[in-house]
């Protein structure tokens, strides 16, 4: 039996037949050894006995099906005989022929015009009845091609000539050549393959010596060795940019620290904005006015009442009133040394680290004493009662410079 290959599933590949000699006319039924079916390619009509395709067939896979088909008794089911059916396929041309490799052939520099470089063959997985025939031509896109021309020699190969002379290696080392195939059919099917031809040396006899494309495989195809030690190397010089950037990045940061610690050593604060000030609460100012928490000093006309004030200027003014021309210089430094000791064991007064002393300057003095100590016992430059009528603004001020009362340094 014979099917084409392009046959659709279903299709009629042929029909057996057997007779019972026994019994003219018995009842026969057909079916296929799956055995030498096993992709199950045929069906067979268990009554008639027609077999048909059960899947594509493709030639170029299985040009022949030899299967097994057993025909039985309807009756007796023992009596069976077996028969083996052979099926060819018949080709179709549906493969397009393409060029037979290499795909590649070589020029020498010094070529002549009209020299034949290469021999350009086909291979077609069909096998028509007739044979094959194939047609070759440049294909369109490269028509105005200069370089090359193409011969069909009318055995199902073709052959490359050079069309000029003057090839140069160093300008253009390779030129790519499409060429169309056609083979006969039916139906005719074609391909288009693409032959590189390379540009080389030659010596005087024609033989190739090297090429461009020679040269830089050979480049490109570097040894283990060589890729080890290309890979090293750039690890190397990795590792030294980022040290590099690691240093610049820890020299910056410690230029900064530095910087910033010069002005800090710069900065001057100043926390103590005066007593006047109504927004500010540098010191306790109470705390300060205990040093200096004398009683009040009313002004007339007799001078201050003596009672009034420390017992030290007391003393002084006993003196000056005797008539003593010497200054007693050991009520300062008593007075002085008190107040120290006062200062250390009082904890809840600020701490002072320097004391302002005054030395006497003399009676003699027409512009009489500098000395804060000495002024207390005049009769009226301390008494600045006078500030508080001087108005809101200046309340703040008269209460800083507001003497106590003598009864409350009595107590």
């Amino acid at each position: 039996m014979e099917v084409q290959e392009d046959a659709r599933v279903g299709a009629l590949v042929g029909v057996v037949s057997a007779l019972d000699p026994d019994l003219e006319n018995a009842a026969v039924r057909y079916s296929i050894d799956r055995s030498t079916d096993v992709e199950r390619i045929f069906n067979i009509d268990s009554i008639t006995g027609a077999i048909t395709l059960g899947k594509i067939l493709d030639r170029e896979t299985a040009g022949w099906h030899n299967i097994t088909v057993l025909a039985v008794e309807a009756d007796n089911p023992s009596q069976a005989s077996r028969s083996s059916v052979s099926i060819r396929i018949l080709d179709v041309n549906d493969n397009p022929p393409e060029l037979a490799t290499p795909y590649e052939a070589s020029i020498c520099e010094d070529a002549k015009p009209g020299q034949l470089i290469h021999t350009i063959s086909v291979v077609d997985r069909d096998e028509p009845q007739t044979g094959h025939h194939f047609y070759f031509t440049i294909a369109p896109e490269a028509a105005n091609n200069r370089h090359f021309t193409l011969w069909d020699v009318k055995d199902n190969t073709a052959g490359i000539r050079t069309q000029r002379t003057g090839f140069n290696r160093h300008e253009q080392n390779v030129y790519l050549l499409p060429i169309l195939v056609v083979d006969s059919g039916p139906p005719a099917l074609s391909s288009t393959g693409t032959l590189t031809i390379r540009v080389c040396g030659c010596d005087t006899e024609g033989t190739i010596q090297s090429c461009n494309a020679t040269a830089y495989v050979m480049s490109a195809a570097l040894s283990p060795g060589a890729l080890i030690a290309l890979l090293v190397c750039m690890l190397i010089l990795i590792v030294l940019v980022l040290l590099i950037l690691t240093l610049k990045r820890h020299r910056k940061g410690h230029l900064i620290s530095e910087d910033d610690e010069d002005m800090r050593d710069n900065v001057i604060k100043y926390n103590d904005e005066g007593g006047g000030e109504q927004d500010t609460q540098a010191y306790d100012m109470t705390a300060l006015r205990t040093l200096y928490d004398f009683p009040e000093v009313k002004s007339s006309d007799s001078g201050p009442d003596l009672r009034s004030l420390p017992h030290w200027i007391q003393n002084s003014s006993n003196a000056d009133s005797e008539g003593s021309s010497a200054t007693d210089f050991s009520v300062f430094r008593g007075y002085i040394c008190k107040k120290v000791q006062q200062a250390d064991a009082d904890l809840s007064v600020p701490p002072y680290d320097s004391f302002q002393t005054y030395a006497f300057e003399g009676s003699g003095s027409p512009a009489l004493s500098l000395s804060s100590i000495h002024t207390l016992s005049t009769t009226s430059e301390q008494d600045f009662s006078y500030l508080s009528e001087w108005g809101p603004r200046f309340r703040q001020l008269a209460g800083l410079y507001a003497a106590g009362h003598p009864e409350e340094e009595g107590s």
